[in-house]
């Protein structure tokens, strides 16, 4: 893009943005409904939307009681957190817009603007350094807590929700939030009543994540959850390899982050579904194989089992 064409765009684009702050309805919602096209088509131009000052109206604008103003607002701000990542959260009242949104899922938030609200912060959440600053918005997170316990919410906004704890529960410190916040029940009630393949994927890969710390034990233990998790890798269940490699990061997180009292059920429900372990140690992909092994030697396999996967697996072991 040579620098003619980019002052051009970036004249268009101040035009458009200026009109977000006008005081006419119909005004606002044309160039809102033109941002998100240019955001969508032309990704050179989303930098130039970002410093032309067009973040704080949009999260205003998630606010509004016009579902397709909500929707153009919220697909545009999902546009832009594809390469303005920083610029969103450091927008003052970005993260209380969005949490604004997904509180009303029920209510005032169209579907479509809960979808793409939850699917930015997904985005934003690739980013390392922002984990802390997302998961320390503790409404952010019960906001999709109950999206995906509400019963009839839309799948999308339940698969998107799910990505969005997965984002957060990447941060190791907050996954003891997510558990106080009530994340448990919910997820193992996804991964035990939704057929859906998709949905079934999405929850056990947050029930790994949220495993792995000391939280983890009292909660899991009520919900039944080393025997859910067992239950996965066993064969008559048809579940999917993805969901038995998540199944066994979980069993192996919860063996190694709680105490005496779970340890000792994950080692004597694994015993019970040992089939199930070696086949993600022979047909998962290389982190899942390394996963599986540790877990065979965490349940105290006879050295018989193990003799084959020890020579292949411990580098992959040493690294999971």
């Amino acid at each position: 893009m040579n620098m003619m064409d980019t002052e051009v765009k970036r004249r268009t684009i101040r035009t458009l943005v200026g009109k977000l702050s006008s005081v006419s309805e119909q005004t606002r919602a044309a160039a809102l409904s033109e941002l998100r096209l240019i955001t969508k088509q032309d990704d050179q131009s989303r930098p130039l939307i970002a410093e032309a000052g067009a973040i704080p109206y949009l999260a205003e604008t998630l606010y509004s009681s016009s579902h397709a103003d909500q929707e153009n607002a919220a697909a545009t701000l999902l546009n832009l957190s594809i390469t303005s990542r920083h610029s969103l959260v450091s927008t003052r009242g970005l993260l209380d817009a969005i949490s604004h949104a997904l509180r009303n899922h029920r209510s005032s938030t169209s579907p479509a603007a809960v979808q793409s609200s939850a699917a930015t912060l997904h985005s934003l959440l690739v980013a390392d350094e922002l984990r802390p600053i997302v998961g320390s918005k503790r409404d952010i997170i019960y906001s999709l807590i109950d999206i995906i316990k509400t019963p009839n919410s839309p799948p999308r906004s339940i698969k998107d929700a799910l990505k969005a704890l997965f984002g957060i529960a990447l941060y190791p410190l907050n996954r003891s939030s997510l558990i106080e916040l009530g994340a448990v029940p919910p997820l193992f009630s996804l991964v035990v009543k939704d057929g859906r393949v998709g949905i079934v994927e999405d929850a056990t890969a947050v029930v790994a994540q949220i495993a792995g710390c000391e939280e983890s034990e009292e909660a899991f233990l009520k919900a039944k959850g080393v025997g859910v998790m067992a239950d996965l890798l066993d064969p008559s269940t048809g579940s999917s390899l993805r969901t038995k490699e998540n199944a066994v990061s979980g069993l192996l997180n919860l063996g190694r982050c709680g105490g005496e009292k779970v340890g000792k059920e994950v080692r004597e429900m694994g015993l019970k579904v040992v089939d199930g372990i070696v086949d993600v140690a022979e047909n998962g992909s290389s982190k899942g194989k390394g996963k599986a092994v540790a877990l065979l030697k965490m349940i105290d396999c006879s050295s018989d089992l193990l003799i084959d996967y020890n020579s292949g697996f411990d580098s992959l072991n040493r690294s999971s």
